[in-house]
């Protein structure tokens, strides 16, 4: 996504062969605080060709800001590792960023570790062990893939295009909104903050006749697509928090380039700001932490340099690995 000849801004999505038929969890521990959370984010596969010669994985700079703004560290979560290895990891972080980009979701090295975290969360969840994970774009939709255990996606584009978003009853006593001031929720619903660069997503009558998805997650906003489909833009789990937006909030605050639709209007900025802030405020619910500060300053994504990809990518900075 966003780069010079690449599709612009395509996702693809194909159907995971995982089934989430799950007890709702027990009681989580909302109580807890961690003053110093580390959020993982899922590295994303390499498929332009101009970026192949930095490394087969990376992550968007603005993702990094956007999770570290709402007062987090992060840690890049490789693609190459083993299944225990990802066990370990997940006893460490705490919480989870499925990105947005261009992958195989059914048979891609994202789509295996993507699938992997997802279960240790649902677990963790069910046991009181509190564990958020947040899905943009790609991300969100793979949520929906996972929950539904099949691909329910069709065209819905929406490339390159910021819209105010549409709200359901729900949103306004939903967890992910709770708190944003008057102005800003009336503001949401008549401004376009929210950017969008996607070709498919779930369209509302899908989510509404699908029994998984009509009982794990709540309906928080829609949109109408380029061509008509009225579509999933903003989800978020009834008992598990799981969240996910069909739009870029990491864009109004960090991405500038001047051929793409990223809102930085004063609503846009704050919008972005309440979200971080908001999905790290889960992330401090979690105890999970690392054996030593060694370990987790080796594990940081300090430890990396982004690489300036203004030039030929929508993006101002990447992470390879």
């Amino acid at each position: 996504m966003f780069s010079t000849g690449f599709s612009t801004y395509l996702c693809l999505f194909f159907a995971c062969c995982f089934c989430c038929s799950r007890a709702m969890p027990t009681k989580l521990n909302h109580e807890a605080v961690n003053d110093r959370p580390v959020i993982g984010i899922l590295t994303q596969i390499v498929t332009d060709d101009v970026m192949k010669p930095f490394g087969k994985t990376y992550i968007p700079a603005s993702y990094v800001k956007y999770i570290e703004s709402g007062g987090s560290r992060v840690i890049p979560i490789r693609l190459t590792l083993t299944t225990a290895e990802y066990e370990n990891i997940f006893k460490k972080i705490n919480g989870l960023v499925f990105i947005g980009g261009a992958a195989d979701l059914e048979t891609s090295e994202f789509a295996r570790v993507a699938r992997i975290f997802y279960q240790l969360a649902l677990t963790a969840n069910d046991a009181g062990d509190f564990f958020p994970i947040w899905g943009t774009c790609m991300g969100m939709q793979l949520l929906t893939v996972l929950v539904a255990g099949e691909n329910l996606l069709t065209n819905t584009t929406a490339e390159n295009i910021a819209m105010p978003l549409n709200l359901t009853t729900e949103a306004d006593s939903s967890r992910m909104f709770k708190g944003f001031p008057h102005r800003l929720m009336k503001a949401l619903t008549q401004e376009p903050l929210t950017g969008n660069f996607h070709n498919y997503g779930v369209t509302v009558k899908t989510f509404q006749d699908n029994d998984k998805l009509k009982s794990f997650f709540s309906l928080l906003s829609t949109n109408i697509a380029e061509n008509g489909a009225h579509f999933v833009s903003t989800i978020e789990g009834k008992t598990y928090p799981f969240y996910g937006v069909q739009w870029h909030p990491e864009v109004n605050r960090f991405q500038w380039d001047k051929n793409l639709n990223f809102p930085h209007s004063p609503h846009a900025v704050e919008l972005s700001s309440l979200l971080a802030e908001f999905f790290v405020k889960e992330g401090r619910r979690s105890l999970h932490q690392f054996d030593n500060p060694e370990e987790e300053a080796s594990s940081l994504i300090y430890s990396y340099t982004p690489i300036y990809a203004g030039n030929f990518t929508g993006y101002e900075q990447l992470y390879f690995f």
